[in-house]
C-alpha cells in the first residue's frame, strides 16, 4: 500500500474528503518525524513505538576493490510493534 492509497482508505472508512485525509495523514508523518529527531519516542498504544538507536563505526569492504573502509557512526529509528498490531498480523 503506497501514501495514496492509504489516503483513499483512510478517507472511505472516516467518510472525510481525500484532502482533508492527506492533510492530516501529512501532518501526524511531520509530528512523528519532529518528535523522534528530538530524540524522543513516539508511542501509539495497540500499534508500536517509534524510537531512535545508535548505530557504531564499524569497518567494512568496498565490494569492488575489497578495501578496507570505516563506516561513521549514525543514528537509525527503530519501530517496535504493539502487542494488538503483532496479534492483528498473526491472526490472518
Amino acid at each position: 500500500m503506497n501514501k495514496q492509497e492509504l489516503i483513499d482508505a483512510v478517507a472511505a472508512t472516516t467518510g472525510e474528503s481525500k484532502a482533508g485525509t492527506g492533510e492530516t495523514i501529512d501532518a501526524i508523518i511531520e509530528a512523528v518525524t519532529r518528535a523522534v529527531s528530538k530524540g524522543d519516542t513516539v508511542q501509539l498504544i495497540g500499534f508500536g513505538s517509534f524510537s531512535t538507536g545508535a548505530r557504531a563505526e564499524r569497518s567494512g569492504r568496498n565490494p569492488s576493490t575489497g578495501e578496507t573502509i570505516t563506516i561513521p557512526a549514525a543514528k537509525t529509528v527503530k519501530f517496535t510493534a504493539g502487542k494488538a498490531f503483532k496479534d492483528a498480523v498473526n491472526a490472518s
